[in-house]
This record gives structure tokens, C-alpha cells and sequence, in this order.
């Protein structure tokens, strides 16, 4: 049976930015299709980094955090950059020791402490990951011009300030 030319051939899944309407204030509007877009792209880099690398986004976010820190971090801190518990940290930092892209070393500065750092091969393979990745990135992007990211960004740094502002406004 054919379908007829005025039906959708497929139908988009709801996501945040279904939940406004033009009723609703511009603001709201505009975080709801920025919480729709950044879920997408998100979960666009998660499918991604499992097809290519056989890794999650969280083991790969660890893995950049200790990219930037050649001496290590430790494990609290690691918890404070990623924003999750001690407890996810630690998991995900046993999975990568296992896979040899990370090392725990006592730290010198406190004999409790341990340091987790990239090993050469986590370094290596984290290095191919963040190249790919960085492409990922600038095409979801790709559909704007220099001029356009330059003020996208800069009206996203005013929202934030803003933000910041009033937490601290709260305090």
C-alpha cells in the first residue's frame, strides 16, 4: 500500500524543547532548546565514543581531567572536576587501571592519598579519542559561521555571570 505524500515519514521523539509553547516566556523557551540540543549532542558523542572506542562518555571525561594534570589528581578532586560521587570516581577509575590507561600512586604530599594519573597508553589512546572527538564537536557546530559561535559564546558567558550573580545573591 503506498503512503501518501502528506504523511510524515517519521516523527521526531519528544525532547525537552517539546515542552514549551508560545505561551511560555522566551527565556524558558530558549533554555528548554538549549537543554534539547546539548541532550542531543550528548547523546549523539556517548553513541559515538562506544562505536569507535568502546568507551563511555564518563571514562572518557576522567581520562581528559588527567590529561590536563600530567602529576595526577586525586581522588576527591577528581570527584569535585567530574561533579559525582567518590564512589563513581572509583569505579570508573578501576575500569580504566584494569584496561592499563591510568595508575594510582601514593601522593607524596599526603600518605593517605592516592594520585591517579594517565599511564603512556591511557596518554596515547586518550590523545586519538580527544581528536575525534573535537571533530564530533565542530560539525554538530558546522551549520554556523565564525561571527555566529563567537556570539554564541559570548551571550551563553553574560547567562552564566548572570547565573553566578544571582547564586551568590542567594548565599
Amino acid at each position: 500500500m503506498a503512503r501518501s505524500a502528506a504523511a510524515p515519514a517519521t516523527v521526531a521523539a519528544p525532547d525537552a524543547e517539546t515542552r514549551a509553547s508560545a505561551d511560555h516566556h522566551d527565556g524558558l523557551r530558549v533554555w528548554l532548546r538549549m537543554l534539547a540540543t546539548t541532550t542531543l549532542i550528548e547523546s549523539h558523542v556517548r553513541s559515538l565514543l562506544q562505536e569507535r572506542f568502546a568507551i563511555t562518555l564518563p571514562r572518557f571525561d576522567l581520562m581528559a581531567q588527567l590529561e590536563r594534570v600530567p602529576a595526577g589528581l586525586k581522588m576527591g578532586e577528581l570527584s569535585r572536576r567530574m561533579m559525582v560521587t567518590g564512589g563513581n570516581v572509583t569505579g570508573i577509575t578501576d575500569l580504566l587501571e584494569r584496561e592499563g590507561f591510568v595508575s594510582r600512586t601514593g601522593d607524596p604530599d599526603d600518605r593517605r592519598a592516592l594520585r591517579v594519573r594517565l599511564t603512556p597508553a591511557g596518554r596515547k589512546a586518550f590523545r586519538a579519542m580527544a581528536e575525534t572527538h573535537e571533530r564530533w564537536i565542530i560539525e554538530a557546530f558546522g551549520t554556523l559561521e565564525s561571527s555566529e559561535l563567537a556570539r554564541l559564546a559570548e551571550i551563553l558567558a553574560r547567562v552564566r555571570a548572570q547565573v553566578r550573580l544571582s547564586k551568590g545573591e542567594r548565599k
